[in-house]
């Protein structure tokens, strides 16, 4: 007996060309599809009409999660349709702050692979194996380690679902064509001996290697992306935090490099505070910011907005001294002796304090920065403290997710008489304080990276730096109409996402042009360009 070959099935298997039930007649008849389909023929939307269904049936976002990448699996079309339907909506379930928890039980949901993944133990062989891909047009791998995601730690293979729903991203906001997005997860090892112990951990058992060794393999692997895909940006996220700083260092003069959690978060705080010092109508340079937290995200803040200073007339070495750190061993001061290089040129001639309300008053910051993941760090003392500074204070809580913020928009409102300036790292419900109603800002990336990332498509530049970003946080910034700010609003609303990130990423590229940055030429209406270059899901 001979088996026929399953030409139809291999098609409603295959994500990048099934329609499901939106194949027509002929196409089921050509592509041997008949009596493999219910018999309607259905449009696409009505296919998300189904999907709408299907999800508000799920009793949480994790399980409406699972459904969406499951879908993603079996329909990329549909998938994107429905995320681009309403991104407000899904970017919530499909990212932050539900990918904590599919990260958190990854090995327990785990489906079927997506993206790619590498392992240490691939050393000499990564172009072979990167070269299995079957798509060469690859613009943007987005990789991690795992070492460092979302405030919950070292999770190893754990944060497979990272890259995966960051590219997601690129493309439900921002329309960045699907196809060329490559996800990959880099499995060094990891630190968590819990995971390494659970039996359905799908990573490594192993701990990490060295720097020196990290090094060594991360530099295989860049050569190899750029050989097996050329002209490739690789986007590193969720990296230790020294490594992250470390290899952003490392190749960003070398290759075609971003990292959102360095420079995507100095970038959408630098909008929030391009917004509130527009509202106050004061310069960057004129303010003293500071940090509660000194790691990779606060390092990254504080390195840009040096840059974005100096842009204003401040030497970087004038621009450093408005900037000063707090971290749990307290106040960066010149006399300790536990500092990193990056860490160092924020260290102040000060007195030494843990006390973060006395840092504080040393200091006299008008802008609080909280990367710290310290829940409740940014007391009422604190807060009043900043306040006796300046009239408007600027208070950005930015850890998420919301357990780990350093205080919440109602705590910052009552203690500041409705006067702070308040961007969160997640998004607060609208909060009523002395009979005005405002609605909290989130300083959210995906306001700056979607766009950032339709640009650098498009105009294909040689070398991606610090300005590049900031254009960006002035794009989100000037989006932000009157009415809004008057509510509290620091970033542009999110009901029509895709035409804000456009707008956005016109500004980067006009930016790359005007600088001679562009590897292609520069069209006579750059956003119209772009917008034809984006992607729509359709059959």
């Amino acid at each position: 007996m001979t088996t026929k070959s399953p030409t139809g099935v291999a098609t409603l298997e295959n994500p990048i060309v099934n329609k499901g039930t939106a194949f027509t007649a002929d196409e089921r008849k050509s592509l041997g599809l008949e009596g493999l389909l219910p018999a309607a023929v259905e449009t696409l939307d009505t296919q998300v009409e189904r999907v709408l269904g299907h999800l508000g049936a799920k009793p949480d976002a994790l399980e409406q999660y699972i459904y969406l990448q499951g879908l993603c699996d079996r329909n990329e079309t549909l998938f994107y349709a429905v995320l681009m339907s309403d991104p407000a909506r899904f970017v919530p379930i499909v990212y932050d702050p539900t990918i904590a928890d599919a990260c958190l039980t990854y090995g327990h949901v785990y489906r079927r692979p997506q993206g790619m993944y590498l392992t240490k133990q691939m050393t000499g062989r990564l172009a072979e194996v990167l070269a299995h891909w079957p798509n060469r047009d690859i613009r943007f791998i987005c990789v991690s380690s795992g070492g460092r995601i979302l405030g919950l730690g070292d999770i190893g293979a754990n944060g497979a679902p990272i890259p995966i729903g960051k590219l997601q991203l690129y493309t439900a906001c921002a329309a960045v064509p699907p196809d060329g997005l490559l996800p990959i997860h880099f499995d060094i090892g990891t630190t968590n001996a819990k995971l390494r112990a659970d039996p359905l951990y799908t990573g490594l058992r192993d701990e990490p290697p060295t720097e020196n060794d990290i090094d060594a393999l991360v530099d295989e692997f860049m050569e190899a992306a750029n050989e097996v895909f050329p002209g490739v940006c690789v986007h590193f996220e969720d990296w230790k935090g020294t490594d992250a700083i470390r290899l952003l260092a490392r190749y960003k003069d070398k290759y075609l490099v971003l990292n959102d959690d360095i420079q995507g978060t100095a970038s959408v705080t630098i909008a929030g505070l391009t917004t509130a010092l527009q509202i106050k109508g004061e310069k960057l340079a004129d303010q003293k910011i500071m940090f509660a937290g000194a790691g990779s995200a606060g390092i990254g803040i504080a390195n840009m907005i040096v840059e974005a200073m100096q842009t204003e007339g401040l030497s970087a070495d004038d621009a450093r001294a408005r900037i000063a750190m707090y971290d749990v061993n307290g106040l960066l001061d010149a006399k300790r002796d536990d500092l990193s290089a990056s860490q160092k040129v924020y260290a102040k001639d000060l007195p030494a304090t843990k006390s973060l309300e006395d840092s504080v008053k040393a200091f006299k910051p008008t802008a609080l920065i909280g990367v710290s993941t310290t829940h409740g760090l940014f007391t009422e003392d604190v807060v009043k403290a900043v306040a006796a500074n300046t009239d408007r204070p600027i208070i950005f809580p930015l850890s998420n997710p919301t357990d780990k913020a350093e205080c919440t928009p109602e705590q910052a409102y009552a203690w500041t008489d409705g006067k702070a300036l308040f961007a969160a790292g997640v998004q607060f419900p609208d909060v009523t304080v002395n009979g005005k109603t405002y609605h909290p800002g989130q300083a959210n990336n995906f306001y700056i990276f979607p766009a950032f990332g339709l640009a650098i498509y498009a105009t294909k530049p040689k070398r991606i730096d610090d300005r590049m970003w900031i254009a960006a946080a002035q794009g989100s910034a000037d989006q932000v109409d009157q009415a809004a700010r008057d509510k509290g609003m620091l970033f542009p609303p999110q009901s029509d996402i895709l035409e804000t990130e456009i707008t956005t990423a016109a500004r980067v590229a006009e930016h790359i042009f005007d600088r001679g940055l562009a590897t292609v030429d520069r069209p006579d209406d750059i956003r119209a360009w772009l917008k034809s270059q984006t992607y729509t899901p359709s059959y």
